[in-house]
């Protein structure tokens, strides 16, 4: 029976589990938090369990590996011009749906939600928020920036060292294997997660909370969709690959992402749909993903602050010039960088960006009572571009397993458990 379970590819348990936590939160309504909810935390903490270690090995051993070879910088720089074009094209999206749909016209007199507080970081305190004084207290606290920093200095460390460092380099691989392993082990319970979290939303949000801004949600839901659909499609088009197959590879990521609404908290199913489903190559995956889990923000950082400038200056009567424009769409490009790591980030950006473009900061409060559910679907948008990105980048440095990638073949040679010389030059590493 558990075989048969496991059988099914993960995408389909992942929509079951899904589609039967509406089922159930529809059922048990206000119940479904009592019930449900203990369900999607116990399957949170374990994926919180495995990410700081999941960050800290698989990074460090696809530095040693990208050092290798000459093309690493190369990686990375074109790893950030997709990040910032993809996401100055969310913004675009944004304002044309904000006015196609303008969902603050004709509303008055909405109830204003409890706003905390919350310093938005200066660029100097974000840079010198990035290096660790404790490598050890920053994994213990999930500081993922942090363990990113010093997982990349580890990796070069042991580039430098070469023959003599061969002990730490096997380590930090089978370290990377383990922590695979474990991965797998806690992604297979993803189904009953989602339908533990999906459960409980559903039962415990109530039709009153999101009639009066029943356009505001339906313009993040479409601009956010016709964002993965058509532009993220479009550019996998020009690349020459198959769109049904990096949905079809992405989807248990996507789900995932929609139901916890945390994309450090999706990041081992990103990275393993976007190394087993996608074919992007263990060793740029393992930095692409963690990097763009923490600045590649096209939902959080780019679509909703667009959609939200808009309908709070509507709201508020307010008539956006196009220095404004300018301002909130480099905010939004810029922001997702300077706020990297930020607890809360979509309100955050949302803040720095009306507070840049001198609109209403009250106008947050606003729209915070129906954050939960919009930040799925925006949750959702930025996971699928963590995986669009790689999967981009790996197609044009010509390192994209697309026997993988096309779901011609279930296995990537190359992964951490069957490492070998010839599996690691098949995968393009």
């Amino acid at each position: 029976m558990f075989r048969r379970f496991f059988a099914i590819p993960l995408w389909q348990r992942t929509a079951a589990g899904f589609a039967l936590g509406i089922i159930a939160g529809l059922i048990l309504r206000e119940q479904a938090t009592i019930w449900l909810q203990p369900i999607g935390d116990v399957y949170l903490n374990l994926i919180r369990m495995v990410v700081a270690p999941l960050v800290l090995f698989t990074i460090a051993s696809s530095i040693a590996k990208l050092g290798e070879g000459v093309g690493a910088v190369r990686l990375g720089v074109r790893t950030i011009v997709w990040f910032a074009v993809t996401s100055l094209l969310a913004v675009l999206v944004g304002f044309a749906f904000g006015h196609i749909i303008n969902p603050g016209v004709g509303l008055s007199d909405l109830p204003l939600g409890e706003v905390k507080a919350r310093e938005i970081p200066s660029p100097l305190q974000v840079l010198l928020g990035v290096v660790p004084t404790n490598p050890f207290a920053s994994l213990a606290e999930g500081k993922v920036l942090q363990i990113i920093f010093f997982s990349a200095l580890l990796g070069g460390a042991l580039v430098a060292l070469g023959d003599r460092a061969q002990n730490a380099r096997r380590l930090v691989d089978e370290g990377a294997a383990l922590i695979f392993r474990i991965t797998r082990w806690v992604i297979q319970l993803t189904p009953f997660g989602v339908f533990g979290l999906i459960g409980s939303v559903v039962g415990g949000y109530g039709w009153e909370a999101l009639l009066p801004l029943g356009k505001f949600i339906f313009a993040i839901y479409a601009a956010c969709l016709f964002h993965i659909f058509v532009i993220y499609s479009g550019l996998l088009k020009l690349h020459g690959l198959k769109v049904v197959s990096f949905f079809r590879g992405g989807a248990a990521a996507m789900q995932t992402a929609f139901a916890t609404s945390s994309s450090l908290g999706t990041l081992p199913v990103t990275l393993r749909q976007t190394v087993e489903r996608l074919g992007v190559p263990q060793a740029y995956a393992s930095f692409a993903v963690p990097l763009g889990a923490n600045v590649k923000m096209d939902g959080c950082g780019a679509i909703y602050p667009a959609i939200a400038s808009i309908f709070i200056a509507q709201y508020f009567q307010i008539d956006l010039t196009l220095t404004q424009y300018v301002l909130i769409g480099l905010t939004a490009v810029l922001g997702s960088l300077g706020t990297a790591g930020v607890p809360g980030t979509s309100i955050v950006m949302l803040t720095l960006t009306l507070s840049t473009a001198g609109l209403p900061l009250e106008g947050v409060g606003y729209i915070i009572a129906i954050d939960r559910i919009i930040d799925m679907m925006r949750t959702a948008t930025n996971v699928t571009g963590q995986m669009v990105v790689p999967v981009l980048v790996a197609r044009e440095e010509g390192i994209l397993n697309q026997d993988i990638y096309n779901g011609h073949v279930a296995w990537l040679p190359g992964d951490p458990e069957d490492e070998t010389p010839e599996g690691a030059q098949a995968a393009g590493i």
